[in-house]
């Protein structure tokens, strides 16, 4: 491996960055600072930036600049410009992996990074919470709270599923079982963490997997739909966390978990600051008694009890219109809709390498699990955005030029 690295010392602080996002709090971000230095002295001495600038150059350039522009009008100054750096951050390592020329086996051996980090990671948090109980949830000691940890868990899920599927055939059994097993371990910390939303979109994840695998074989879809079955029934049988967490809600009449109230705060928020909002990570200085001048004044009533207020919106669309407005929103779409184009482009041949097939699949179900679980969490951001656009700049790397 060591002769085929194009740059070595970059190439490891990438493994670094890659391997503490989940695991250590300060390291990721010496790690992105000291790659981000490493890639540019290397693009200079080699006079090779990546290849000629195309649209995403443009989108990725527009999307780190919008956090600043928005930044300099905020509703509610406080915190927005650490906001900015958060998109820069990992807007940054976006664009680098993206002009890496990176060759096949640097990919695949980055994908494969990702996975392991996030079973050390997950392994620490099941000794946290299972064997010296200090812990009350599942949760990734970097990623924090057992939502955004259920995010990262669910998008690390499908990365194994898709790196599994598409080297099936050319895996002797050993690995095959290693690969395996691994998705079933991610699978299981899912239920584990009670995250409804990361449940219900792995469910979907695997499905969407399945069906896309068809043009390669149809055994992926017999396997993953009788498992799930076999998840879900166990699951409801022996009655988890996650299972009677929904029960309750539902007696409840809180399906949304009061949701709905916060949601209510944040169009509140967003109507009296349309353009750019109340600045990013800024949402925890809405109280209520400011959404209830706001509605005074555009003249309507204060309902207590149709309003709530919290850190985050518990929605990446209603969080994004609330801090970055209709400007940081429609950047934010932007992004999503070309990350879904590239996609659906070029969906892999069935003659396709497997290394096209895995990244693939690692990309679609970072899409998914952003899009999906942020109609109810704030997700792409800090850790689990890092993670999500590592595995959009590992599709994009490979696309933009293909190297041998």
């Amino acid at each position: 491996m060591k002769n085929s690295l194009t740059h070595p010392i970059e190439f490891l602080l990438l493994a670094g960055l890659l391997i503490s996002v989940p695991l250590l709090e300060a390291p990721k971000n010496i790690f992105w600072l000291l790659f981000i230095a490493a890639w540019l002295v290397n693009r200079f001495r080699a006079r090779d930036f990546g290849g000629p600038w195309d649209g995403w150059d443009s989108l990725i350039a527009i999307w780190i600049a919008s956090g600043y522009f928005i930044s300099a009008f905020a509703g509610l100054p406080n915190s927005e410009w650490g906001g900015a750096n958060d998109i820069l951050r990992y807007g940054s390592i976006l664009w680098a992996i993206k002009r890496s020329g990176y060759s096949r086996k640097e990919l695949y051996w980055l994908l494969w990074i990702v996975i392991v980090s996030t079973m050390v990671a997950l392994a620490q948090g099941l000794w946290a919470r299972y064997v010296t109980h200090t812990e009350k949830a599942l949760e990734l000691h970097s990623v924090g709270h057992v939502n955004h940890s259920a995010i990262y868990l669910a998008i690390s899920f499908g990365a194994a599923l898709s790196l599994a599927l598409g080297y099936w055939k050319r895996l002797a059994w050993p690995w095959r079982t290693m690969a395996g097993a691994i998705a079933l371990i991610l699978a299981l910390s899912i239920f584990l963490s009670a995250s409804r939303a990361a449940v219900v979109m792995m469910y979907l994840l695997t499905l969407i997997l399945s069906f896309a695998w068809l043009r390669r074989s149809r055994l992926p879809l017999l396997i993953l739909v009788v498992a799930g079955a076999v998840l879900a029934t166990a699951a409801y049988v022996k009655r988890i966390e996650v299972v009677q967490k929904q029960e309750h809600n539902v007696q409840a009449g809180i399906v949304l978990s009061y949701r709905d109230v916060i949601w209510n705060t944040a169009l509140v928020a967003w109507e009296k600051h349309p353009l750019f909002g109340v600045g990013m990570h800024n949402y925890n200085q809405i109280s209520m008694d400011k959404v209830k001048v706001w509605l005074e004044e555009s003249g309507k009533p204060y309902v207590e009890a149709e309003h709530g207020g919290t850190s985050h919106a518990h929605s990446l669309y209603f969080n994004t219109l609330a801090e970055r407005g209709l400007i940081g929103a429609g950047v934010l779409l932007a992004v999503l809709i070309s990350w879904l184009y590239s996609l659906i482009r070029h969906y892999p041949r069935r003659e396709a390498e497997d290394t096209e097939w895995a990244l693939w699949g690692a990309s679609l179900s970072a899409w998914l699990i952003t899009t999906g679980i942020g109609a109810v969490n704030t997700t792409l951001h800090h850790e689990h955005a890092i993670l999500a656009v590592v595995l959009l700049g590992l599709w994009l790397s490979y696309r933009h030029p293909a190297k041998s």
